[in-house]
């Protein structure tokens, strides 16, 4: 079971390949000369960027504003460079873990390969030492990459005003307007 470790990465972003609607998201880390590549789902760079905001604004609520996390990410931080390249999947995210460690003022993502349980939770996994993905960041560093990745996620195909659902450049066929095409 590999592990890919970047503690702290020089780089860990979320980016994609493709034209909205067929883009494939990747989580990218590197760090002592070592690149790092995982595909995931859009609903799962949302729910980590999500995820990773509430855990910092969490962390400052309980601490009185006295931990080392910014309110917002410092002017001039954001990084916008597409992704580094060459872009070699290492392995698709399944599961995710999320945690805060009080002792190094760090988060810490964990993201573990796609397992048969992941697919179907009737199929027991038979392969449990799966691949993993371990980045530890500092609050400026993690409020960083939340506001990346969901101005990521944003940046796809606009949503339906009905259903909320993507819209094509085409259309699509609508389910709150019966069928026909918006």
């Amino acid at each position: 079971m590999p592990v890919y470790e970047y503690d702290p990465p020089e780089r860990f972003v979320a980016g994609t390949v493709g034209e909205p609607g067929a883009r494939t998201f990747f989580l990218q880390a590197r760090g002592g000369g070592r690149l790092t590549s995982v595909a995931l789902e859009k609903t799962q760079v949302s729910a980590l960027a999500e995820r990773v905001g509430e855990l910092l604004d969490e962390i400052v609520r309980r601490s009185g504003g006295r931990a080392p996390v910014p309110a917002a990410p410092a002017a001039g931080s954001e990084d916008t460079a597409p992704l580094d390249v060459p872009i070699e999947e290492e392995f698709r995210v399944g599961t995710m873990s999320l945690a805060w460690d009080g002792e190094r003022d760090v988060v810490v993502i964990e993201c573990f390969e796609v397992s048969e349980e992941d697919v179907d939770p009737e199929v027991p996994d038979l392969a449990p030492d799966r691949d993993l993905l371990r980045v530890s960041l500092d609050g400026t560093a993690a409020r960083a990459f939340a506001t990346r990745a969901l101005a990521l996620v944003a940046a796809g195909r606009p949503p339906c005003p009905f259903c909320s659902g993507p819209l094509d450049p085409q259309g699509h066929v609508c389910p709150r307007a019966n069928g026909y095409r918006r």
